[in-house]
């Protein structure tokens, strides 16, 4: 209070607030200088704009989704991400890795949110975990590996075949979907566990797209298998990221701003508060509106983006 009074007596009081007004027009332009003089890149100011609108629009559906859905959005921000980089000027298999790496880094801190938020709530079983973790983190650490040095035909193909499938069974999976008599099941479980985590990583996804029906289909019921879910996120986010980073470190990455290995930080500091702030209110609205229609929508929404994203690259 003293210092803004202080401030008022400085600059006069009409001053004061044309002082101020300047500074919150000059400031998107004192960040948007500091991150170009990170760039590798020439960038200009109207396309930096785009780029920025596009990754918080891919946030805003992310974040909703997580609270509407109970899933991650990993399947909205890679297509934003690589669109955010190619707009930059980063080249086509850099922009892929670097939203794929950039994607999982945002998945670590909304997993530890949401697993939080389930351990609270009583849907989070260790058993669970302990008996799919293992299989999850062999897969993720092969996914980190191949992923982190992925071409772009690799990537197209993944997002292209995979994509759809999550989409689909988001729309039209059943709740009560589980394959407790299939045969074999003790031993498909590690070879389950494992494609969950390798194409995980692949995707730049937490668990809960490919892990959720997976577990249920082991026997979990879906409410534990959700909570479950959050948790092996960072079963799979947290290799990711490590691996992620020394690829990107060790083939000395062109990435558009601040960046270690394959992780953009500006993207990771675009969607990180916006995914945290809409997701309360993705749950808000989800005993107010219609899931199945929504359900649907959002499917629709996903293969349009993965197969614009599978014709870009």
């Amino acid at each position: 209070m003293v210092y803004t009074t202080m401030l008022r007596e400085r600059v006069g009081g009409g001053n004061y607030c044309q002082h101020r007004q300047q500074t919150i027009l000059i400031l998107p332009l004192k960040i948007f200088l500091i991150i170009r003089s990170h760039c590798m890149f020439e960038v200009d100011l109207i396309v930096f704009v785009l780029a920025i609108l596009v990754v918080l629009g891919s946030a805003v559906v992310a974040g909703l989704a997580a609270g509407l859905f109970g899933i991650g959005g990993g399947i909205i921000l890679v297509p934003g991400l690589t669109d955010m980089m190619m707009l930059l000027g980063v080249p086509v298999e850099e922009a892929i890795r670097t939203a794929v790496g950039t994607s999982l880094a945002t998945v670590v801190v909304t997993s530890v949110r949401s697993a939080h938020a389930h351990y609270k709530k009583g849907s989070f079983s260790w058993q669970v975990a302990r008996d799919w973790a293992p299989f999850i983190i062999i897969g993720a650490l092969c996914g980190t590996a191949l992923g982190s040095q992925g071409s772009r035909e690799l990537f197209r193909f993944l997002f292209l075949f995979l994509g759809p499938i999550i989409a689909f069974n988001m729309a039209f999976g059943r709740k009560d979907w589980s394959g407790v008599h299939i045969p074999l099941r003790r031993y498909l479980q590690p070879l389950s566990g494992s494609l969950v985590g390798f194409f995980s990583v692949m995707m730049g996804l937490g668990v809960g797209g490919l892990g959720v029906p997976t577990i249920t289909l082991f026997g979990v019921e879906l409410r534990r298998a959700i909570g479950t879910a959050a948790v092996l996120g960072l079963c799979t986010s947290i290799p990711g990221v490590c691996g992620f980073m020394y690829s990107g470190i060790v083939h000395e990455a062109q990435i558009a701003g601040p960046a270690t290995g394959y992780i953009s930080w500006l993207g990771f500091a675009l969607i990180v508060p916006v995914t945290l702030w809409l997701a309360p209110l993705g749950v808000k609205l989800n005993h107010l509106m219609s899931l199945d229609l929504l359900r649907r929508a959002f499917a629709v929404l996903t293969i349009v983006n993965v197969i614009r994203l599978g014709l870009t690259i």
